[in-house]
């Protein structure tokens, strides 16, 4: 059984389906990833980036947030093992954005040359990375509405600038289905536009925490799988996605980041060039 916020997936075929990694093939081929892109409104790439790379940040994003109850003591930090009972959470609040989002190491790993460089080859152009940049973590057992990331597309809040922003979700260590990974409504970014296109204007909320009748209504497949650590997903500003409960059997805290790139020379939502706040009401 799969659940988003509680609510149930249909796992019938017609409701579910595979995330489709880009074929080795296409990886170097800018026209035919451009075509795969414009057509799938995502791009799931396994291995982008360098799995060690990954297991570092992670290792260091609990580790600032020690003592704070977060992660098992005397577990690896690496693991992030959720500790017994709920975390200090203003401690929690406190370390993440004051050192840790702001922090030169988060910048440095966002600004990778195995992403940098990968956009500014995708888009053609100098690439320029929002400074709104997001962490999530969320520990098994984390369910009911508000817990798991909703239904939406980026648009919903990126509501000024350019429309060619593209997001990179990246799963900051191995994310297998049962961890809570981020899944995607197939075609959904063809079905945004249309919204869009004809004056639709929602507002800065997401969609719908259900997921089961999103789809149904959509008449569209979750595409779900198991993450590994160095994989990214470059997904469109107007493909619906969610994320699935953690469930893991083994106390493992899922962490991932969303980070966004754009073309320089593109108009920028100013409201998403201060650094993250979970307050800061976009």
């Amino acid at each position: 059984m799969l659940t988003s916020n509680g609510y149930e997936l249909d796992t019938s075929t017609a409701r579910l389906g595979e995330l489709r990694p880009v074929p080795d093939r296409e990886r170097t081929d800018l026209p035919a990833l451009r075509s795969r892109f414009r057509r799938e409104g995502y791009l799931f790439l396994p291995g982008a980036l360098d799995p060690d790379a990954v297991r570092a940040f992670r290792r260091y994003y609990f580790s600032s947030l020690s003592g704070t109850g977060l992660t098992r003591p005397g577990t690896d930090p690496g693991d992030g093992i959720a500790g017994p009972g709920e975390p200090d959470r203003a401690a929690l609040r406190s370390k993440l954005f004051r050192d840790v989002v702001p922090g030169s190491t988060y910048l440095d790993f966002c600004t990778q040359p195995a992403i940098r460089a990968w956009y500014e080859w995708f888009l053609g152009s100098d690439a320029f990375l929002h400074r709104r940049k997001i962490l999530r973590h969320i520990r098994p057992g984390e369910r009911g509405v508000g817990t798991a990331t909703q239904a939406h597309y980026d648009l919903v809040y990126i509501r000024e600038g350019t429309d060619q922003v593209l997001t990179s979700w990246i799963p900051l260590g191995d994310c297998p289905v049962d961890q809570g990974g981020l899944m995607y409504l197939e075609g959904t970014h063809v079905w945004a536009r249309t919204e869009v296109d004809g004056g639709l204007r929602r507002p800065a909320a997401s969609i719908t925490a259900d997921v089961r009748t999103l789809a149904e209504d959509v008449d569209g497949r979750w595409l779900v799988c198991d993450y590994a650590a160095g994989d990214m997903v470059v997904h469109s500003a107007y493909t619906v996605h969610a994320a699935l409960d953690n469930v893991d059997d083994h106390g493992t805290i899922r962490l991932s980041t969303d980070i966004r790139y754009q073309r320089r020379d593109h108009p920028v939502d100013q409201r998403w060039q201060q650094h993250w706040h979970d307050r800061d009401g976009l």
